[in-house]
């Protein structure tokens, strides 16, 4: 058995861009995709640039377009755009590859790898997807990427499988009990199906968590849950709590209301992922619009997008602690074409890929058995299909609108009433003419 030990530098980005299509990303995009321009210093002499990208995307086009299947335009345009952005602004000029990319109504992912090093040792890429909305649509759930990473490019060991999820889970406030059941809905029917190198039954169909490494990235919606106690609970004193969210200090403390990290903590949702310190940056939601740093007073603001990760090396008995390194993790305030302000982790994760059978996977508390959902290709195709026919009916009202399916209803509504009385208007004529032929 040979096995080589190295610290991949994995680059994680997540933006919610509010259903705006090709118009969703500013022209530049270096502050987001380029981070290691600001924490080369703690990684090296020289700059070095991420091994792996993953890039996702929720709200990625208007959702009728997204329902009804018409996103592929819009994810090539995002895939060519990434690229040319990653490699412009790479201090070496490396170059990257894409190792997959996949994408359900609005929810995308990309994952890249640097050639050089990285992209000519990845096997076995698998993309799935689900969808947990009503009646499992896909205008919520999750998409994901897992691929084999083995020694060097003439190696077929079993290596070390890196999972990426993107998810993209209910909203608004008051619906935690949703957005933890539509965790669960995804651990159940995001499923890849098992590799020879896999512990698992070839065939078998296995859980986002039969993994070596696992990424878990997106808008999942948790809120600031605060206690009516709270000085900041009324509506009236939201600019005291938007002054208070300036503060690192005030931040942190209100960290302890975020409904995500007091669910984690009970072991009721993301069990075996940790996360680093996101009350470091402000809450990336709810943003006006065109503005840089002014929230939208209509909601209280909240850290819904937000990046998890877990290395088969991480005990469950420390359920805080990774052997995974954050070297950043923080939002990208001047964007301004969404509500939610895109986030960035740059993680050091160490691997010692080998040439055994079978690849390492995650160690979880033994109180937690992620199986797969019997019904899960039922479901999931039923939420396709569900997709399909509301995304036509909702752009056939689109076009008839001109742009506003609102108005398309009002239209195709008034054309039918118009052609009905048309029509027993002609009848009643009709009638009175063979009439007078009779009479005559």
């Amino acid at each position: 058995m040979t096995s080589t030990n190295e610290k991949l530098l994995v680059q994680i980005a997540s933006y919610n861009t509010n259903l705006q299509g090709n118009a969703g990303l500013p022209q530049d995009l270096v502050d987001w995709l380029a981070p290691t321009l600001k924490v080369s210093s703690f990684l090296s002499h020289d700059k070095k640039v991420p091994d792996i990208v993953a890039v996702g995307f929720q709200e990625l086009l208007p959702l009728h377009f997204g329902l009804s299947g018409l996103s592929r335009h819009v994810i090539e345009s995002r895939d060519a755009f990434i690229r040319s952005q990653i490699e412009t602004h790479a201090p070496n000029k490396d170059r990257y590859t894409l190792v997959a990319r996949i994408v359900n109504v609005g929810i995308a992912l990309l994952v890249y790898a640097r050639d050089e090093e990285v992209g000519q040792r990845v096997r076995d890429v698998q993309t799935q997807w689900t969808g947990c909305g009503p009646g499992w649509m896909g205008n919520k759930g999750a998409v994901g990427v897992r691929f084999r990473l083995v020694e060097s490019d003439a190696d077929e060991g079993s290596g070390e499988t890196f999972t990426f999820v993107n998810a993209h889970l209910t909203a608004h406030s008051g619906n935690v009990a949703r957005r933890i059941a539509d965790y669960h809905h995804i651990v159940g029917t995001l499923l890849f199906p098992s590799s020879p190198s896999s512990s698992s039954r070839l065939g078998q169909p296995t859980t986002l968590y039969d993994t070596s490494h696992l990424f878990f990235l997106g808008d999942l919606n948790f809120r600031l849950a605060l206690p009516p106690t709270s000085a900041y609970a009324e509506p009236s004193n939201r600019p005291a709590l938007f002054e208070a969210l300036k503060n690192g200090a005030d931040r942190e403390e209100l960290k302890e209301y975020d409904e995500l990290l007091r669910e984690r903590r009970r072991g009721s949702v993301f069990v075996g992922l940790r996360e680093a310190e996101f009350w470091k940056f402000k809450c990336t939601y709810k943003y006006r619009m065109k503005e840089v740093d002014r929230y939208n007073p209509s909601r209280l603001p909240a850290w819904t997008d937000r990046v998890m990760y877990s290395s088969y090396s991480d005990s469950p008995n420390s359920p805080e602690t990774s052997v995974i390194e954050s070297l950043l993790y923080t939002s990208i305030p001047s964007y301004t074409t969404s509500d939610h302000k895109p986030i960035v982790a740059l993680l050091l994760v160490p691997t010692k890929v080998s040439s055994v059978s079978s690849a390492p996977t995650l160690q979880l508390p033994a109180s937690f058995s992620p199986t797969p959902d019997p019904h899960w290709l039922a479901k999931r195709y039923a939420g396709r299909a569900l997709d399909r026919l509301v995304g036509f009916i909702w752009t056939f009202f689109w076009l008839v609108g001109l742009g506003s399916a609102a108005v398309g209803v009002f239209n195709f509504f008034l054309g039918v009433a118009a052609w009905r009385w048309m029509n027993a208007g002609s009848g009643s004529a009709s009638s009175t003419i063979r009439g007078v032929d009779v009479e005559g």
